[in-house]
């Protein structure tokens, strides 16, 4: 028996990130990175630590590390303290999240929807003004439009494929709305891939605009539909990544978790706000989550191979109108975009079905190998219908506006075998 406990701490000695001159690929570091097995009696994977809250070896170390918890001294927080504010699977996972976007730091919380609406409470203040590409997740546009807008907070909106001097007079009306209401423009806010629609936002004509208009307004982008595998928002002008962990990074539609990476600029703010609002993600999810990045390449990879596969299909297909698939875009504008900012095409896109509502409604209906449900990037294929579904609460003309039409089926594609999936398309196909 074990005559001490695990010691809930971690990362004594430097990290072993390259071999000679070779950097270390992320896919190799998330075996052990931020973690010591000899703090935790050898263990070679992270226990899950179930503590409310931790010890403190001295009680000027205690207060160092509230120091560092309330702001009182830069650094943040120097060891464990309460569950609320950190922990060590939270931490961990943080590391690694870390890696994968090449960020200097990362915080995770209790669903994506809460990372979004800590980041946006961090940033904005009474008279500020949101700068934000469309569409949006429906959630985060109604967090935005209705509820940040009830303590003074404006916004305004550009299309996501918008060019430079779109963008810019966007952020001129963001700043005249912001000048009205005795604010500033606070954040820039997109979302690429866009739910549901697959458009992409050109990351380095927005930073180029925002440079000259709105210097020291931070550029945030919902990474979920291609992160962390296949864009890198950060390597092209974006401050802040944001992702719903619970898709492709969790990838076995098991946990809900939400992260944001940047630099510490940006993330020790929202840190604050995070320790104040408790959306902190809890250490069973957290541990979940490690489980999976250790699979994210591989699981990612069969998916987008998938996808290209079940795409082809569909090309072809008499009942398909039409795809919003990255890897077949026609738009030479989306194309552009596509080569500069992607590594890959994904395996999430729209799906437009000759008809209207009562035909996709059959084709859904008729599938039998993919699942009639909302989410994306687990390791089954799901299916969905975004305009009387995930996004029933955007207004109609809105709707309309954005291309979330009723003939759009959102799908998300797995790891199943590629044959079986084209199957089941095309006999739901033949039902619609």
């Amino acid at each position: 028996m074990a005559t001490t406990p695990p010691a809930p701490r971690r990362k004594p000695k430097p990290e072993i990130t390259r071999i000679g001159e070779r950097q270390l690929k992320p896919a190799t570091l998330m075996m052990g990175f931020g973690y010591d097995p000899t703090l935790s009696e050898g263990a070679l994977k992270p226990p899950i630590f179930l503590t409310s809250t931790f010890a403190f070896p001295s009680a000027a170390e205690g207060k160092r590390f509230f120091e560092g918890i309330t702001g009182q001294r830069p650094g943040g927080a120097e060891g464990l303290v309460y569950s609320r504010f950190n922990g060590p699977n939270q931490e961990i996972l943080e590391d690694r999240l870390a890696v994968w976007d090449g960020a200097e730091d990362s915080l995770v919380f209790s669903s994506g929807m809460s990372a979004i609406a800590t980041l946006l409470l961090a940033s904005c203040g009474q008279g500020d003004v949101i700068v934000h590409s469309g569409p949006l997740y429906a959630a985060t546009e109604d967090f935005i439009a209705r509820t940040l807008s009830r303590f003074g907070i404006g916004y305004v909106d550009f299309p996501a494929g918008a060019t430079q001097s779109e963008i810019a007079a966007a952020l001129d009306q963001g700043k005249a709305l912001a000048a009205e209401q005795g604010g500033r423009v606070a954040m820039i806010y997109l979302e690429s891939p866009a739910n549901p629609t697959n458009a992409l936002v050109d990351i380095e004509a927005v930073a180029a605009a925002r440079n000259e208009l709105a210097p020291d307004a931070p550029i945030a982008i919902d990474n979920t539909f291609l992160g962390p595998l296949w864009q890198r928002p950060l390597d092209h002008g974006a401050d802040v990544v944001v992702y719903s962990l619970t898709k492709y990074a969790g990838g076995h539609s098991d946990l809900v978790a939400g992260g944001l990476s940047g630099s510490r600029r940006w993330m020790d703010p929202i840190r604050m706000l995070r320790n104040t609002m408790g959306t902190i993600l809890d250490p069973n999810t957290s541990w979940m989550l490690l489980r999976s990045l250790e699979t994210l390449e591989l699981r990612m990879t069969r998916a987008g191979e998938n996808a290209a596969k079940v795409c082809a299909f569909l090309a072809g297909h008499p009942k398909v109108e039409d795809l919003g698939y990255l890897g077949m875009i026609t738009d030479p504008r989306q194309e552009d975009i596509h080569a500069r900012h992607c590594s890959g095409a994904g395996s999430t896109f729209s799906l437009f079905i000759k008809g209207g509502e009562a035909e996709s409604f059959r084709f859904l209906d008729a599938l039998k190998i993919a699942k009639l449900a909302v989410s994306l990037g687990g390791t089954e294929t799901l299916a969905s219908h975004p305009a009387s579904m995930t996004h029933l609460s955007v207004p109609t003309e809105r709707r309309s506006a954005l291309g979330i039409t009723d003939n759009l089926v959102r799908i998300s594609v797995g790891i199943e075998d590629p044959d079986d999936l084209i199957a089941d398309f095309g006999q739901a196909l033949d039902a619609a």
